[in-house]
């Protein structure tokens, strides 16, 4: 393999979700595992310019340009938009520790010197090849650090960088930078740059690499079936390490998948997969979720499902947004299972099943009937929850009533506007 293809774990992912647990104060008992992970990080890595903000610390001041790279391309630069600079947070997150901040920031000023030089080098003696690959170390290393200006950077290296896989791997750093700082924007759009360049015939590699990145930015956006779809897809053929590690890459696509998938496909592509077999014996609760829910054992699967809002939904950067409605409706999702497979039930039955008290069975439905998630009554009276079965035609006709009343009010309205 040529050593330019080689996908640098750059940044380091793991850090920023170290940093969201550290700047949540709910998540307190994992604080000091965090602390000290991302002080490791931070010192493996160099990042001066990231531990100096996360210290409260103002930016450094950045020397003139004095490089010929950067005055050349400068309308490049301001040409191509650029993810803005995350500022310094206004409450350190981390104690100021001087002399590790120095020892950082030495080691940076060195490194970059040296890129420096070897770009000034093959810009007077060498080709555009080399010129890419000087422009590609120095923009690397800027992502490795934490530095604001390393899209730039990235982006100067992308626009001198003829080759199509390289260029293609460019954009992907640009997504992990995008991810890194929590620039949702720019996600997307070096995403579809991405898949722009893969179109014009990325290989098999980089293809299945980018359904981890799309995935991945899907779960970020509530969309569960559409992530966990591309997840499923990218099982077998996983690489994509540098953007999340094997064991919560699975972890992510169970999640997923019991949410979006049906009974018969949760049997066959979750519970049937020897990859996820393979690894649910390091996460056991998720083996608990997904096995109680097909075996309809509902308490247990309550359980579980509580313990994982505590310790994968909760404490996750990218799921801890969508807690409650993630939890919300694996809640239908059980007690439509349990709702289908019977005409009728008691209140006592029903509570019993998932183990909780009559009250609130009673409160929790009625909330999901009166919202339309469930098709059942409740007769107070008897003690009953009575299913309901639209037929879906006429399903279809309520729905195309309810909207067809809708646009004649606004065409109404409208009318009333002009004339």
């Amino acid at each position: 393999m040529d050593p330019s293809d080689v996908v640098l774990p750059i940044p380091n992912l793991s850090l920023a979700q170290n940093l969201f647990t550290l700047s949540t104060p709910s998540l307190s008992r994992f604080h000091d595992a965090a602390r000290a992970s991302l002080l490791e990080g931070i010192k493996a890595d160099e990042m001066g310019p990231w531990y100096r903000s996360l210290t409260g610390q103002p930016p450094k001041p950045k020397p003139g340009p004095t490089e010929e790279p950067q005055t050349a391309e400068a309308p490049s630069q301001s040409s191509t938009s650029a993810p803005p600079p995350t500022p310094a947070p206004a409450v350190a997150v981390l104690p100021l520790d001087a002399t590790l901040l120095e020892e950082l920031e030495t080691k940076n000023a060195t490194a970059l010197e040296k890129l420096d030089e070897r770009l000034k080098h093959a810009q007077e003696t060498e080709g555009e090849s080399e010129i890419s690959d000087a422009l590609r170390g120095r923009a690397n290393y800027l992502t490795k650090i934490g530095d604001k200006d390393a899209s730039a950077a990235q982006l100067l290296a992308f626009e001198k960088t003829p080759g199509l896989g390289s260029r293609i791997d460019i954009s992907l750093t640009l997504v992990r930078i995008a991810f890194f700082w929590g620039n949702r924007e720019d996600i997307t759009k070096y995403l579809s740059k991405a898949e722009a360049l893969i179109e014009e015939g990325g290989d098999w590699d980089r293809r299945n690499r980018l359904k981890v990145y799309r995935g991945l930015y899907l779960l970020s956006i509530r969309q569960f079936k559409s992530g966990g779809d591309l997840f499923i897809d990218a099982l077998s053929t996983f690489t994509a390490t540098e953007l999340i590690s094997y064991n919560d890459f699975v972890g992510m696509t169970v999640i997923a998948g019991v949410l979006g998938l049906s009974r018969v496909e949760l049997k066959k592509k979750i519970i049937g997969s020897s990859e996820v077999n393979q690894v649910l014996p390091e996460i056991p609760l998720l083996g608990e979720l997904v096995n109680n829910l097909y075996a309809c054992h509902y308490d247990k699967f309550f359980v579980a499902l509580a313990e994982l809002e505590q310790t994968h939904l909760l404490p996750s950067r990218i799921l801890a947004p969508h807690t409650r409605y993630y939890v919300r409706e694996m809640r239908i999702l059980a007690y439509s299972q349990l709702l289908e497979s019977y005409r009728s039930l008691t209140l006592e039955s029903l509570s019993g099943a998932f183990g909780v008290s009559v009250e609130f069975i009673d409160n929790e439905i009625s909330r999901f009937i009166a919202a339309g998630r469930l098709h059942c009554t409740i007769d107070k009276v008897h003690g009953t929850v009575d299913t309901t079965r639209p037929l879906k035609k006429n399903a279809q006709y309520e729905t195309l009533v309810k909207q067809g009343d809708i646009l004649l009010n606004e065409v109404q309205r409208l009318c009333k506007v002009l004339y």
